[in-house]
């Protein structure tokens, strides 16, 4: 196995072409997705309602960090979404509004969640303002106001991935996403020499050697593993000592928690290998497989924006989605007992993935 090894590490250091160019396309791609998301969404807004802009909804939405509500007349808005010029508009009434769709697009759902929050509140002025009108000695919305900033107890929530709360850093979001997608192009092009080794003959002559076959695969596993892996090692010490990104502190944690990923998708590369016949079949599934993984995996977008149900499923399946769970769990503080149910999974899945591709690859004597 060693010697197998060595001999792969001579071939890359000969032709680093492949690993160069995806830890060059991460880098870029990340940096210019995360700059380039700095500047707050503007969502056109219209009172359907006298006076809804006036109240504590209209404050919330002023101060919102996301996105800037534009208050406008309803011909503004509409024009404004029927031009092109924003996805999304709102209408605004006094129990309740209207999300206005022009595109598709993955704020919908974000920009649901920022309304929901201001018309809960808006909620509890109105149930307190009722409870002390018959109280004497109040002075209107400011006594609401210290009643609410200063409630009876304190409640504290925690969550790593709820239903209702959405933890999102478009700079994380985009280093994670790009990192876990170009590494599968330099994993799937490391594999490849397997088949390609096998249809020219390579193989047949290695069995008459004195290695091992199990040793040729392992091998030539450890090191598509080790090669991908220091393109996510290398991606994310760029980022965090020249870019500047911190890692919540927890750099050595993401890095370690993002092994069983590479393992997995090492695993998934012999799977598609024991799958094709060719080298141009083996070629054009990865390279469809890597971009519908990173799409249903919440690659280049987070997942808690999508509303279909049968892609959210589909991203069960998806080792991508499991590597982004673990990648964003350890940069936000998740504890190790958290994060075992992905790292579980993502080693079935190189386990699994492994063993089967290899059986096909066996039985078929590619």
């Amino acid at each position: 196995m060693i010697g197998v090894l060595f001999g792969k590490l001579k071939v890359f250091i000969r032709t680093p072409g492949t690993f160069l160019a995806m830890t060059i396309l991460t880098l870029v791609f990340s940096l210019v997705v995360s700059l380039g998301d700095t500047k707050t969404i503007e969502v056109p807004v219209y009172e359907a309602d006298d006076g809804i802009r006036d109240t504590v909804v209209g404050n919330l939405l002023r101060d919102s960090d996301d996105f800037h509500f534009q208050w406008m007349t309803k011909k503004e808005a509409e024009k404004e979404i029927n031009d092109g010029k924003a996805t999304t508009g709102v209408e605004m009434r006094q129990n309740g509004f209207t999300i206005l769709v022009g595109a598709q697009s993955g704020w919908t759902e974000l920009i649901h969640q920022t309304l929901n929050k201001a018309y809960k509140r808006k909620m509890q002025f109105d149930q307190i303002t009722t409870k002390l009108q018959y109280a004497e000695g109040t002075n209107g919305e400011q006594d609401v106001q210290s009643i609410v900033d200063q409630p009876a107890f304190t409640l504290k929530e925690k969550t790593f991935s709820g239903e209702d709360t959405l933890v999102h850093d478009q700079t994380y979001q985009a280093l994670f996403g790009f990192a876990l997608f170009f590494v599968i192009f330099t994993i799937a092009s490391n594999v490849f020499h397997i088949l390609d080794e096998k249809e020219d003959g390579i193989w047949d002559r290695l069995i008459l050697s004195p290695i091992k076959k199990w040793e040729m695969y392992a091998g030539n596993l450890v090191y598509s593993f080790l090669v991908g892996y220091s393109q996510i090692i290398i991606v994310f010490i760029v980022f965090r000592y020249i870019a500047g990104t911190d890692f919540g502190g927890n750099l050595v944690s993401i890095l370690l928690m993002l092994a069983p990923y590479v393992l997995a998708i090492v695993s998934l590369c012999i799977l598609m290998t024991g799958l094709v016949k060719t080298g141009q079949q083996y070629n054009m599934v990865t390279s469809f497989a890597a971009i519908a993984l990173a799409t249903i995996g919440g690659a280049f977008w987070p997942l808690e924006a999508v509303e279909s149900e049968w892609m959210l499923l589909l991203s069960k399946l998806d080792p991508v989605m499991y590597g982004m769970d673990v990648a964003n769990g350890a940069v936000y503080g998740s504890s190790f007992s958290e994060l075992l149910y992905p790292i579980s999974i993502l080693l079935l899945m190189g386990v699994a993935f492994t063993g089967i591709g290899i059986h096909l690859m066996e039985k078929r004597h590619v």
